[in-house]
């Protein structure tokens, strides 16, 4: 196939909004979907093919919009339906697809069905939900533990029995073994494609099928002193991860493939993700793409990190097409976990470098065009549960969630009129938006670089192979038909030798350039954090 012929979303550059932190149109300290559309020229402007949208549905709001009261609905924070329909007619005007995000695992308490499925044991949506008996003593029915800590059952005094919530206790797992479930979630999602959307990012899918047995996890041989919850002592064979997943996913793609051009992508969480993201992409009768946490969560980046992440990809017949990703709303920022601050530039430009490098789609998240390290937001401002109940022992979500910095001299960094949900942190503050003019900048490398790599298939669409190279250095070809491009990275804050093997004799495109093919002569050694793209 050429690169002509590809779908839209191979290879693509999808842009992360985090809808409660990007803008806010109204003065309520909370971002909303007018002042997404407020900022689309920006979004445009960075040459990205489409837009995740994180959650904005009717919501408690105790995981900020990922415990769903009604899949259907736009919670009133941030707008209302003919708002999300101007956003999407705004989206596409400006050549944007929009994707957003389906929670398929589990929903709020607040959501009608398990209101109803409380009530009693024989009430229609009685199985909606997984339920069980307490053992003889009274106790949870098996060891299961949540991800934000304690037990993953509660006990509801109605139906007497105890639910499961693989999150918080207000997140109780839907029983997606039960086809009128499946029914139901597949007539939300119908909702979104009709309305205009091109696909979407399912939130922890590997958690929504569980034992029908509940037998035991074993434990994973770790103890406390080495982790921050009792969820982390568990292999979570039993919770998650189920073999009956992929057929509900062939469910959830034969609805995509009647509205052509969508697209889906899992999110898929754990210790050995890669077989359950291949099996979930399998054959082109699942979804189109999954990525993981290989890097969300790594505490170091290196060239043998990203050549395992990479290799496990092949490329062989019948598999699917991964997605990347260096920062999202729930991992620390990348620069602040993998360089030290007098190398946060130069990390950032390089970073943005080697995302678009690699073979798969990348996804950009809000701010990261911008280079902002994590945001710090004192105990007495945190809004996530997971960081509270952690604390201090994880940075947790909030420091990668606090506002979007548009202005650098305005009093709520131009996200707000008043105070926001989340502190405006001053060190974001100073790389906002309109402080980024100059051609050196992040946000204009960003841009600079994901044009090029929209005019070049092998970047986009190609094969990788690595190259040998010192330890310090990562170095791969992208090949597809007569285009190759040679790709070198240092991801140390040292200077290292350049191997005359990795020396470019085409034209250059590097982070030290600035931006331009030509501009730039490839000394004998790389700066710290640099890099460079070079036809060849």
């Amino acid at each position: 196939m050429s690169e002509n012929d590809q779908p839209w979303w191979k290879g693509a550059t999808i842009y992360q909004i985090y809808p409660r932190s990007f803008a806010d149109s109204n003065g309520d300290g909370v971002g909303d979907l007018q002042g997404i559309i407020d900022r689309l020229d920006h979004v445009a402007s960075l040459n990205v093919d489409a837009i995740w949208l994180s959650p904005f549905f009717t919501s408690p709001m105790k995981d900020f919009g990922y415990d769903v009261a009604d899949y259907c609905g736009v919670d009133p924070l941030f707008g209302t339906i003919d708002d999300f329909d101007r956003l999407v007619a705004v989206a596409h005007a400006r050549g944007l697809k929009l994707i957003i995000d389906q929670v398929y695992s589990h929903t709020s308490d607040a959501h009608d069905w398990f209101r109803q499925s409380r009530e009693s044991k024989i009430e229609p949506k009685a199985d909606w939900y997984v339920w069980a008996d307490p053992k003889p003593d009274g106790s949870p029915p098996n060891n299961w533990q949540a991800v934000f800590g304690g037990p993953s059952w509660e006990w509801d005094g109605r139906r007497q029995q105890y639910y499961m919530h693989n999150f918080l206790a207000s997140q109780p797992d839907l029983n997606v073994r039960n086809k009128e479930v499946q029914d139901a979630l597949l007539d939300a999602a119908r909702f979104w494609l009709e309305r205009g959307v091109d696909g979407f990012r399912l939130d922890a899918i590997n958690f929504a099928i569980h034992d029908a047995d509940l037998t035991d996890n074993p434990p994973s041989g770790l103890d406390m002193s080495r982790v921050t919850r009792p969820f982390d002592m568990q292999h979570h064979i039993h919770n998650m991860s189920q073999p009956e997943i992929p057929d509900f996913l062939e469910r959830v793609r034969n609805l995509l493939d009647e509205y052509e051009g969508s697209f889906s992508v899992a999110e898929v969480v754990g210790p050995d993700p890669v077989p359950e993201m291949k099996a979930f992409t399998e054959g082109g009768r699942r979804l189109h793409s999954a990525y993981n946490f290989d890097f969300l969560y790594a505490r170091t980046l290196t060239p043998a990190r990203v050549r395992r992440s990479l290799e496990q990809w092949s490329g062989e017949a019948g598999e699917g097409w991964p997605s990347w990703a260096f920062s999202n709303h729930d991992a620390p920022r990348a620069v602040s976990r993998w360089a030290s601050a007098d190398f946060r530039k130069q990390a950032a430009d390089l970073l943005i470098l080697l995302l678009l490098s690699l073979r798969g789609n990348a996804f950009i998240y809000q701010g990261e065009e911008l280079g902002l390290p994590q945001g710090h937001v004192a105990f007495e401002h945190l809004q996530d549960p997971e960081a509270i109940a952690n604390w201090p022992r994880t940075l947790g979500r909030d420091g990668a969630r606090t506002p979007m910095p548009w202005e650098r001299h305005s009093a709520q960094a131009g996200f707000s009129e008043s105070d926001p949900w989340l502190p405006v942190d001053r060190a974001q503050q100073a790389l906002a938006v309109n402080s980024q003019k100059d051609a050196a900048s992040t946000l204009n490398l960003t841009r600079a670089l994901v044009k090029f790599r929209q005019t070049s298939p092998a970047l986009r669409v190609g094969d990788i192979e690595f190259l040998e190279a010192p330890r310090e250095i990562l170095a791969f070809h992208r090949k597809h038909g007569g285009d190759q491009i040679l790709c070198v990275f240092n991801l140390t804050e040292e200077d290292v030798q350049l191997p005359a093997a990795l020396k470019p004799t085409g034209p250059v495109f590097a982070t030290e350039a600035g931006l331009s093919e030509d501009a730039y002569s490839v000394s004998d050694t790389l700066g710290p954090w640099s890099g460079f793209w070079a036809r060849t």
